[in-house]
Formats: C-alpha cells, sequence, structure tokens
C-alpha cells in the first residue's frame, strides 16, 4: 500500500514541503531514499524502538520510502515523527483518511517521546500557503507555530498522541489557541537602563539620536569610561518590535535553534555580543549545514562589538556588504541561502593598545606609530559606515559621587517611539524602509532637505576634514533624524552642525 505524508524541511529561513512516500510489499528489506543524510537514516532504530515501547508493531514485511523532492538533501532527525507516522499508515494502522489535510514534524526518542525541531514558524507559514488544514509538532513548538491565523496546530508530546489524533480517537488532544501579539509581549525589565549611567550627558544624547533611526553608531575612549555599560542600556531606549518585525525575528532565531522550549514570539530586539575571537562563518551564517550568523541573529536589533580592533580584517571587513544591502548571500558549491542582516551596529574600542590616549590625566606611552597602527586595523571603508562617531572622556568624580540619577530609559523611550513614528509616516509609500538611516541617495534627495545655510555649512565640513562622499550621506541622515526629534521639517544649520559633531574620528587631528 502506498502513502503520502507531507513533512517540511528549512533552507535559509524559507521552508519547502517534503512529500514522504511510504510503500510496504512482500519481502523483509527497508528501503529509504530521497538524499537522507545520517541522520535521517538513523531514524529506523529510533522508530523502531519507539514501536515496541507503546506497543505497536513494526511491520513484517519490506518497506520502500522516498523523500521528494530527491535532488535535494535532507538533513536532521526532524523526520523520524512522519517517518513512523508514514509506516504505520502503509499497514493499516493509522487512518490514511485525514494524512493529506497536515504538515508533520518532529524529533523522536527511543520511547515516543518528541523532541523539539528547528524552523518550525517557517514550516507552519509554508503549511498555511500551500493550503494545508493544520500541522503537528512536538509541543514545545506548537506556541511558536501557533501566531499563523487560519492554520490549527497540534503540540504532541508523543507519538501516541499523535496516532490518535490521526486514527480520530475520542478525546484526543485539541489545537493550540493562538495568542495575541499583545498577549506575547514581554514585560521584564531591561538589564540596563540610562538612569544608571553617571555623566556621560553628550555620549548619551549620540545613543538617543542613533536609536531614532536606527543609525550605525562607534564609541571610542579609554578603559572604564562607560562604553559597555551604555551599550548595553541601548535596547532599552529601542521601540518595541512590531508583529510582522516579530515573526521576521523569530524565523531566524527559530532556524538558528535559539528560541526556547514553549515560547511564541520574540517580542524583543534582540541584541548580540561577539566575542572578539568569532570566526568569519560564525558571525556571517554558512557551514557545512546553513545556519544564521550574528548578523542576522542581530536582524531588527543591535549586534555591538566591543574592542573592535581585536576583530579579525577579514571578519570587520566582511560586515560591509550587509551593512550597506541589510541582507547577507552565503553561496557555498552544495548551496546558496539568503538571510536579513538589517542590523544596528555599535562598536565601541580604545583608543589606542594603552587605552589612554587623549585621557585628560593618564598619559598615553604608545608611540604614533604605534597609535596609527593600532587604529589601523579597522579599514576606513568600514569607519566610514559608522553614521555617528563619538569620543568618551572618563567620567569626573563629581558626577560619580552623585546620588542624582539620570533620566530614565522609558522618558527616552518615549522620544524614541515619536521620532520612529514621523519616518514610519515618511516612508510609507517606500518599500522595506522604515528609517532613515534606511535613505539611499535617491530617497536622501527626496526628504532630507537642508536649507542653503546648513548646506554651507556642510560644503566647508567637506572640504575641511577631507570627508568621503559616504560620509556626506551619513551627515544628512543623521541630520534628517535630529530634525525629526524637534519635529522640523526642513533640516537646518544646528542639525548639520550637531551631525558633523558626530564625525569625530575625520578630524585631522585625530590619533595624531
Amino acid at each position: 500500500m502506498l502513502i503520502k505524508v507531507s513533512g517540511a524541511a528549512v533552507q535559509g529561513i524559507d521552508a519547502y514541503i517534503v512529500t514522504i512516500e511510504a510503500s510496504t510489499s512482500r519481502g523483509i528489506r527497508f528501503f529509504l531514499v530521497g538524499l537522507p543524510d545520517s541522520a535521517v537514516k538513523e531514524s529506523h532504530e529510533r522508530i523502531i524502538s519507539a514501536f515496541q515501547v507503546n506497543g505497536y508493531r513494526f511491520p513484517s514485511c519490506q518497506i520502500i520510502i522516498n523523500m521528494a523532492p530527491a535532488d535535494i538533501r535532507k538533513e536532521g532527525a526532524a523526520y523520524d515523527l512522519p517517518l513512523a507516522i508514514g509506516i504505520m499508515a502503509s499497514v493499516g494502522d493509522i487512518s490514511a483518511s485525514l494524512l493529506g489535510n497536515y504538515v508533520i514534524m518532529g524529533e523522536m526518542g527511543l520511547d515516543g517521546t518528541l523532541q523539539p525541531v528547528k524552523g518550525a514558524l517557517s514550516m507552519a507559514m509554508k503549511a498555511h500557503s500551500e493550503g494545508f488544514k493544520g500541522i503537528i509538532l512536538p509541543y514545545q513548538n506548537a506556541p511558536e507555530a501557533a501566531v499563523i491565523e487560519g492554520l490549527e496546530v497540534y503540540g504532541a508530546q508523543n507519538l501516541r498522541q499523535v496516532v490518535d489524533l490521526l486514527n480520530d480517537v475520542p478525546g484526543h488532544m485539541l489545537p493550540l489557541q493562538k495568542k495575541s501579539f499583545s498577549q506575547a509581549l514581554s514585560q521584564e525589565d531591561y538589564i540596563a537602563d540610562f538612569a544608571d549611567v553617571k555623566g556621560q550627558n553628550e555620549v548619551k544624547r549620540a545613543l538617543e539620536v542613533a536609536a531614532c533611526a536606527g543609525h550605525n553608531l562607534i564609541m571610542i575612549g579609554p578603559p572604564g569610561s562607560g562604553k559597555s555599560m551604555m551599550a548595553r542600556a541601548l535596547p532599552s531606549i529601542l521601540p518595541p518590535l512590531t508583529e510582522q518585525e516579530s515573526i521576521e525575528t523569530t524565523r531566524i532565531h527559530s532556524v538558528a535553534g535559539f528560541t526556547g522550549d514553549g515560547a511564541a514570539l520574540i517580542t524583543r530586539r534582540p541584541f548580540r555580543h561577539p566575542h572578539h575571537t568569532i570566526t568569519n562563518v560564525a558571525l556571517t551564517g554558512g557551514g557545512s549545514n546553513a545556519q544564521p550568523g550574528e548578523i542576522s541573529l542581530a536582524h531588527n536589533g543591535v549586534l555591538y562589538l566591543d574592542e573592535l580592533p581585536e576583530f579579525t580584517r577579514s571578519a570587520l571587513e566582511v560586515l560591509r556588504q550587509p551593512l550597506e544591502d541589510r541582507t547577507i548571500v552565503i553561496s557555498r558549491a552544495k548551496y546558496r541561502v539568503e538571510y536579513p542582516a538589517s542590523f544596528m551596529l555599535v562598536a565601541s574600542m580604545n583608543p589606542c593598545p594603552c587605552g589612554y590616549y587623549n585621557h585628560p590625566t593618564k598619559e598615553c606611552h604608545c608611540t604614533p606609530a604605534i597609535i596609527e597602527r593600532y587604529l589601523g586595523r579597522v579599514s576606513g571603508p568600514l569607519m566610514d559606515r559608522f553614521d555617528i562617531q563619538c569620543e568618551i572622556l572618563p567620567v569626573g568624580f563629581d558626577d560619580m559621587s552623585s546620588d542624582q540619577k539620570g533620566e530614565p530609559s522609558s522618558v527616552i523611550r518615549e522620544r524614541v517611539i515619536a521620532a520612529r513614528k514621523i519616518q514610519l509616516a515618511r516612508f510609507s509609500d517606500e518599500k522595506s524602509v522604515y528609517c532613515n538611516a534606511q535613505m539611499d541617495s535617491r530617497l536622501l534627495r527626496k526628504y532630507a532637505m537642508a536649507e542653503p545655510a546648513a548646506i554651507r555649512i556642510l560644503g566647508e565640513a567637506m572640504n575641511r576634514l577631507n570627508l568621503s562622499a559616504r560620509a556626506y550621506d551619513r551627515i544628512l541622515k543623521v541630520a534628517r533624524t535630529i530634525a525629526d526629534m524637534e519635529e522640523s521639517r526642513t533640516i537646518s544649520p544646528k542639525h548639520i552642525a550637531e551631525a558633523i559633531g558626530y564625525r569625530s574620528l575625520d578630524r585631522a587631528s585625530w590619533g595624531k
């Protein structure tokens, strides 16, 4: 008897349907074809054990299973459940009448207990788009898949529950109820708040400007000046994720297996903080079995690189293309995948190897050549891609000893949300553009309207600092954001002047 069971596989962050055809005939052999990898082939032993523990009979006949499309490699243990269901249905232990309604995926233990799989949200989206009635998954993945409207989602704990569901046994499990996006929103406190940051008002202002439009930012200053603390507080002033952004972010983390048991949606903007020893593949994605890297896991959030010059030159240079295109394409001999990578890059670094160049009280022991070589670890093209460059000085004793709290993140966040609303309205007719940092040259000419006096100031700065064309665009973007914060339709000289002030590292005297 020939039976077809529908499963799903994920390539990149998109899923495609895998049809599992199970046929039984006279004989004693077991054949599994369709380019399965070792983990898929090992499912045979797990299925036999699960059948025995749960009191089911493994067929004593020849079984041929084909996984179509046969020219795409099938990877992982998530096919255990659909393979087991196909075998049981082929010998009549499961009614085949309901099989066509569901996509079925799940890894099984030796006792038939189901283990979570990766990419459940993408699988559910594909099942819905292909017209399936529902999807059957391990119960840990069910809340994640249940965010898709119009799709029945069943979260099973073991093989027996799935068999009872497909045989329409009375009292079988019911589909999971979808939670609204507002119900899924996290109410936990952030790990850092700007109220706890002593002094550094100029830098906090720069971080607020960056948050208002997703600008890339770098902070350079001596050790202990608060760079890492302020970077960690940045997520607390970012606007909340929209439902669409939340789904995009969850899909990426689901494919990587980072959503956590029982999680429905990721409702906070990601904050990724990789160590400087990270490899290129871990940063960008890829590998023998393609996985998203840190830049994709930071999609719709923040990628923080502490001690920027300590990262390898190749790892830093690979960031240049995703920073412009907001996607990363991984091309290998066996696959080609594209991952979203629209992240806000925040970096920090010391001004020199000893850390005390330009320090007001401590002496720097580095020679000009050493300082220049240290700063040269970060290339000019990459440095150009930071919209905001902040020089930080140590916090003074008066600020450190003061009991006065700074402005809390909740207040700053309200201003950020207000500025973002202006930008959302501005770019409502533009595809895939939501904030000023995403503007290209065409949109700059259309929306970054500067007063003549402001243009003259910018021209003088371009000549004096010998700025690049990219720096020109960055200054206009930041000026547009500062104007939005003041609800100004045009960019005035003061807006341009503040934006130019955020190009600290472009000064000819820096590092000399």
